[in-house]
Formats: C-alpha cells, structure tokens, sequence
C-alpha cells in the first residue's frame, strides 16, 4: 500500500479509535471507497500500538497504579507498591471484569466465521444511525453524578456486556461502552475515561492475535511503514483524547450523534 494509504489509514485509525464514531466502521469504509488494498497485519499492529501508547500517555497516573494493582493481584508488586483495596485496585479488577465478555464473543464471532456479514456496509450504516440515537437518548435523559472511583463490579459487567456490540461495525466501541456508563449515572467526563481505559485490554488482545497471525503467516514486514503509522496514530489519537476530555467538561455527545447520523445516510446512499 502507498505511504500516502497508510498515512491516511493512521490519521483515521488515530482519531475514531478513542471518539463516539466507530473506528472499526471508518477503518473498513475508507478502503473499500477509495479501492485501496488491504493494508496487512503489521499495519494494524502499529495503527493499534500507536492508540494504545497515547491512552497510556494521557492516563498515565490511572496506568501506572492500574499496572501496580496488575502486579499486586498476582503477588509480584513490592510492598511499597502493593495497592490492594485502593481506588486502582477496585478498578483493576472493573476493567477485568469489563473485558471479559468481549473476549469471550469474540472468540465465538472468530469461530463461527461471522465477522464477514457483519462487515456489511448496510449493516455499518444502520449501526452508526441506530447507535447514535441510543447514545443521544441516554446522554439527554441520564443523571451525571458518579465517578469511576465508585464503579463497582456490576456496572462494569453491565458496560462490559455493551462493549460486545461494538463487535458489529458502525457500533462504535468507545459509542457503546460511554452510552452504558452514561446510563449507570456517570458523569460524560467519567464514561469517557472508564471507556478509553477499558481500551487498554481491549487493544492489547487485538495487538496480540494480530502479532500471533503475522507470526504465523509471515510475510515481507515493512518496519519502517510501521513505525510511521504508529507515529502518526498516537499523535492524532493524543490529540483526539484531548479534544474528546476538553469537549466533555462543558458539552453533550450530539456533536458526535449528528456526525453519526450524517454518516450513516452518506452510506446508504452510496450503496444505493
């Protein structure tokens, strides 16, 4: 694929990844509009390291105390760094919690072979349109007044459970998983962060099945192509992050509602 392709497949991965607009659904749409080919597994690697690396940055007093509580849940953090019963260590095992039903479904949707009508571009359509009116209705009408400190294993099982129909393109993983905690009474600000940490495991899978595929298959690896779109995929993800936490402080979701809408309605008239 051309530099230029896969710079464009950065920007787009870098900015839908982490906003209410699905990542999945732009990420499919893009080349199958302009007839680019597929851009590999090493690309998607670096696209998914790349957004990975800039949660990790602008949350990263949340990651480091989430990756001591990692450690200390497994009996491996020093004493000075052991944070049982902690605000990280509650919401260390909420995030376990969170992605283990999308794991478990993606597993299935892996060996059922499903993944390829999903991928449909009606289906991404109706997804963006539908979702988004969810997302609008939720937002309007939901009280804002908890924070991710309180989130207790319920509602993350409960965010967890919506976090599995992002496995449908258009649903939009951070979409689904804000709408959810939005609904549980988070505050926007508090959803989008539980939403982008939650992102943290969810990458990491992704990453690792994709690193098992290239190691298994192959290939002629263009490392230095990798590395650029990683670059370019966390400078625009950092960005995106941002914008998103700055946007949430003073507004509600509908900037993105509408952007959904309109997406929508540009698919079906496209495939029509």
């Amino acid at each position: 694929m051309p530099l230029f392709h896969l710079l464009i497949l950065a920007l787009v991965q870098g900015v839908t990844e982490f906003l209410p607009i699905s990542s999945s659904a732009h990420l499919i749409l893009v080349p199958a509009v302009g007839g680019w080919q597929d851009q590999g597994v090493l690309i998607d690697i670096a696209a998914h390291v790349g957004t990975l690396a800039a949660v990790l940055v602008y949350f990263h007093r949340d990651t480091v105390g989430l990756f001591w509580a990692a450690f200390g849940a497994v009996g491996l953090a020093p004493a000075r760094r052991r944070v049982a019963g902690t605000v990280h260590a509650r919401l260390f095992w909420s995030l376990v919690v969170a992605t283990l039903p999308v794991v478990i479904a993606g597993l299935a949707l892996t060996v059922t072979f499903g993944e390829a009508v999903l991928r449909r571009a009606d289906v991404i359509a109706w997804a963006s349109i539908g979702f988004g009116l969810l997302l609008y209705v939720v937002d309007q009408r939901a009280p804002r007044e908890k924070t991710i400190e309180r989130m207790a294993l319920r509602p993350a099982l409960l965010v967890g459970l919506a976090q599995v129909l992002a496995l449908i393109p258009g649903t939009s993983r951070a979409g689904i998983t804000m709408t959810a905690a939005r609904g549980l009474g988070f505050t926007r600000p508090e959803a989008a962060r539980f939403s982008m940490l939650l992102a943290i495991p969810t990458i990491l899978a992704a990453g690792t099945l994709g690193a098992i595929e290239l190691a298994r298959h192959g290939g002629d690896a263009d490392w230095l192509a990798a590395g650029v779109v990683a670059l370019v995929s966390f400078a625009t993800a950092l960005g995106a992050i941002h914008f998103l936490m700055r946007w949430l402080q003073h507004a509600s979701m509908t900037i993105f509602v509408v952007y959904r809408l309109l997406l929508g309605v540009a698919i079906l008239v496209w495939i029509s």
